[in-house]
């Protein structure tokens, strides 16, 4: 007589342990691309908001962009908190991104600022809006430029505390801001080229190699004095309440930054290089 030295009880509820492993993983890894998803919908309904063209319309375009950076941010954290990073989220975000944060802000940024002034003013109508065409036209092509090297090379040198030019996010955010910020659409030319050298800055700082910061050294969980997390809380609560000032100011000063730590680095570097 022959005994068994594995328990028939456990080698019926390893292989059942093993099933609710497996589909546990799936579902892991199903919950990045839904965050992903959610910020295609958003890009998706950015356009087709624009499309309508009414003050409202443009309006719920921004804010529908600016819950695409939330989604956008999410999925990202969520992938890496569960170590379910694969190439293909990563290449799905990035499609994801092309729409929410090239195509839909393109859009936007053209029937809000250039196509109410062209229809006023005719004679010039031509020329702005082939200009506007074109820059929004070179602001989705430096969006899909600065995706695709993000895949290729990674975050700068050095770590992840610093992006390689402007996230296409922040880029998108400057513009969903402004436009929630005055609502009204440009209606007047000298402003309206105004608003196409922003969107053109904004398409050069996202090709450029000029460092943003990524905020991905920040460490959420650690304790934090309690005047930190009165500060955030008002922030959410300004964000909540004046959702239209303050998004701008935020959406401003991350522009700035970027150009502000370049040029203290270039003046640094040479200072350096002279006394060398």
């Amino acid at each position: 007589m022959e005994f068994n030295h594995l328990d028939p009880i456990g080698n019926e509820e390893e292989p059942r342990r093993l099933f609710r492993n497996h589909r546990l993983r799936r579902g892991i890894y199903i919950l990045p691309s839904v965050f992903t998803v959610a910020n295609l919908l958003c890009g998706y309904y950015a356009v087709l908001a624009t499309l309508e063209g009414s003050t409202i319309d443009f309006d719920n375009a921004a804010r529908a962009i600016g819950i695409a950076i939330l989604f956008d941010s999410l999925d990202g954290r969520v992938a890496r908190a569960m170590g379910t990073n694969s190439e293909f989220g990563k290449q799905f975000d990035s499609l994801a991104d092309v729409i929410s944060f090239g195509i839909a802000p393109a859009f936007l940024a053209y029937a809000w600022g250039v196509r109410a002034v062209a229809a006023v003013t005719a004679p010039e109508a031509m020329h702005l809006t082939q200009m506007g065409w074109l820059i929004g036209f070179v602001y989705l092509g430096c969006c899909a430029w600065r995706l695709a090297r993000f895949n290729i090379q990674g975050m700068a040198p050095g770590g992840n505390r610093y992006f390689v030019g402007m996230p296409c996010p922040a880029a998108a955010g400057m513009i969903a801001a402004t436009v929630h910020a005055i609502k009204n659409p440009i209606q007047d030319g000298r402003i309206s080229l105004l608003w196409l050298a922003l969107i053109l800055v904004l398409g050069l700082l996202m090709s450029s190699t000029v460092r943003y910061s990524s905020f991905k050294d920040v460490e959420w969980a650690r304790r934090r004095p309690s005047l930190v997390v009165v500060l955030l809380v008002l922030l959410m609560g300004a964000i909540v309440l004046f959702s239209e000032i303050t998004l701008m100011v935020l959406a401003s000063t991350y522009l700035a930054s970027g150009i502000t730590m370049y040029i203290v680095r270039s003046v640094r570097h040479r200072m350096a290089s002279r006394h060398a």
